[in-house]
């Protein structure tokens, strides 16, 4: 098995989100990042990271897994435009080794950024935020969800268990509950998640620019939430193969990586 390694990066956000705007990325941040490691470090070494912005100031670290050795890493550098270099902080890359076994039982606590959605295997009906922003305008609407649409996995169980709209009893249906289960899905098999002592601390509706089915530019809305918890390994080598493969979608814009540190006992 390749050794892992955890990458840090000084990012000075004034320059970044400079050639970002230049570059014509300004919409979307995470896809910036994507495309500017790639090119100074070649394609998904560096890959899933996370930006984490100073509370104050213009700074920000990036964090990244890379199954690649610095030497590579420096190498590749060597070819990079000097705009990505002043951006990205690259004369300050910093490498360490991840653990090579992760003992099964071993508790972790961890920082976690995610885009929880599922791929509709059939057509849904049922309303979206967009679908009722249509409306409001008198515009079209485009009907039921297509199957293969990226949707909002608290959506998904909002109109198949509540088609008429949430009753005021639903209990404990909410949306943090709703992904957990989803985040406990995508841990199962190399962890266990500690529902207890796991939080979501930030939500919010966030607009991507990817490429549609037909290779064309489009911008779509989906869920950007933040959970911070408590993990307990249960394969060593499934865990450490997500860590490197990162949590669910978008890994390669900013989403999916477990940052860890020491759990509770």
């Amino acid at each position: 098995m390749s050794t892992l390694h955890l990458a840090s990066l000084p990012v000075d956000l004034r320059e970044f989100r400079r050639l970002a705007a230049f570059r014509g990325f300004e919409a979307d941040e995470g896809r910036a990042l994507h495309h500017f490691l790639s090119e100074a470090f070649g394609k998904s070494l560096l890959q899933p990271f996370r930006l984490m912005p100073a509370p104050k100031g213009h700074g920000a670290t990036l964090y990244a897994y890379t199954k690649a050795t610095e030497e590579t890493l420096r190498d590749n550098l060597e070819l990079a435009a000097p705009e990505l270099l002043n951006a990205l902080g690259t004369p300050h890359l910093a490498l360490r080794e991840m653990p090579a076994i992760w003992r099964e039982g071993r508790r972790l606590a961890f920082d976690l950024r995610v885009r929880p959605v599922r791929r509709l295997l059939k057509p849904l009906e049922g309303w979206s935020r967009e679908e009722n922003r249509r409306q409001l305008k008198g515009e079209a609407l485009r009907g039921p969800m297509k199957k293969g649409s990226e949707v909002d996995a608290f959506l998904i169980a909002r109109l198949r268990q509540f088609p008429d709209g949430v009753p005021e009893d639903a209990g404990s249906f909410s949306r943090e509950e709703v992904y957990l289960d989803w985040l406990a899905e995508r841990l199962e098999g190399a962890c266990v998640l500690d529902r207890q002592a796991t939080r979501m601390t930030r939500f919010a509706r966030d607009r991507v620019q990817r490429n549609d089915s037909h290779g064309k530019e489009a911008m779509s809305e989906g869920p950007d939430a933040i959970f911070h918890g408590e993990l307990t390994v249960t394969n060593g080598e499934a865990f450490q193969t997500l860590l490197a493969s990162g949590v669910g979608r978008h890994t390669a814009y900013g989403f999916g990586m477990l940052l860890l540190r020491p759990g509770g006992s």
